[in-house]
């Protein structure tokens, strides 16, 4: 079933049963060397699926519910499948009102990524999940649009001393670090050795999910550019669209119709990562050839939307 989150709609299982998760790797066709996040009620709930330190425990109490992810060391009781083998565990008490009535119906850890095939761009809306999985899956879980639009932070807190953000999102490494009182360090992305995204070589198992150089990508090429100049989009042939960070100035630019989109209306982060994912999705549903995209301000507010343009717009595999 697919559930709605703060963050981006999710496929959810039952986080304690193997074979329940195996349907999301098959429905995904996600590779199984990528760990699925495990998501919770309450804090007590996670203390039942991870080992929860003071870090853990300050953290917990300042963002959640919320759209981080705690690694940690994983208790037994959670399957190999969830965790690619490794003894870690990746778990998040998430915000989404819908999604945290069904958590505490259920009862039951649920493993939930983004409720897409493996590699694509995250759904933000039910449609989205639909056109995507629809024919793979028997329920959505209808909760509107998703108020954060962009994955979780994901932090690798099982050294409480050395704390690392592998995955930015709308909390913080600035913020992770304020609560500790320790430096935090920020994982680049990388290619693993055989990382796919259908097909391909067994890869390394992964830390945590959403690690792999390119991910969160259309299938139109995309391309990121400083700075769009209007004499250039004007010029380009109807098969080239383009993604604007703020709405741009020039009027002669909404004569080019649905080739142009922004993210946001003056470039306001939290809007335009909210935004990211429907506007890729369109571009990318328009016949186009190539998809060119402004670069956005290297400025930590914006770390998370410029980790995923950087990997949708990724060439390797």
């Amino acid at each position: 079933m697919a559930v709605p989150t703060e963050t981006v709609y999710g496929l959810a299982a039952n986080a304690l049963d193997a074979d329940a998760c195996a349907g999301i790797f098959a429905a995904k066709e996600r590779p199984p060397e990528d760990p699925l996040i495990v998501h919770v009620a309450t804090v007590t709930a996670a203390a039942a699926v991870a080992e929860l330190n003071p870090a853990a425990r300050a953290l917990a109490r300042a963002f959640w519910p919320g759209p981080l992810t705690l690694v940690l060391p994983k208790k037994a009781v959670v399957p190999a499948i969830v965790t690619a083998g490794l003894d870690s565990v990746a778990v998040r008490v998430p915000r989404h009102p819908v999604f945290r009535d069904l958590l505490r119906q259920c009862g039951l850890p649920l493993a939930a990524p983004s409720a897409n095939p493996f590699g694509y761009v995250s759904p933000t809306l039910p449609e989205h999940v639909q056109r995507g999985l629809g024919d793979r899956i028997e329920h959505i879980l209808d909760g509107g649009p998703c108020e954060v639009g962009l994955e979780s932070t994901i932090v690798d807190v099982r050294n409480p001393a050395r704390p690392c953000v592998l995955r930015p999102g709308a909390i913080s490494a600035e913020q992770i670090a304020e609560v500790l009182g320790v430096p935090v360090s920020v994982r680049r992305a990388r290619v693993l050795p055989g990382s796919r995204r259908r097909g391909g070589k067994t890869a390394r198992a992964q830390r945590a999910p959403g690690l792999l150089a390119r991910h969160y990508s259309p299938g139109t090429r995309l391309r990121l550019v400083s700075r769009i100049e209007p004499a250039d989009a004007l010029a380009a042939g109807r098969r080239v669209a383009y993604l604007f960070l703020a709405r741009p100035a020039d009027p002669r630019l909404a004569a080019l119709g649905g080739r142009v989109a922004w993210l946001s209306e003056a470039g306001d982060p939290a809007e335009a990562g909210r935004n990211v994912y429907a506007r890729l999705r369109t571009l990318d549903e328009g016949g186009y050839r190539e998809i060119i995209a402004e670069r956005v301000p290297s400025e930590p507010a914006f770390a998370a939307l410029a980790d995923r343009l950087g990997r949708a717009a990724a060439r390797g595999r």
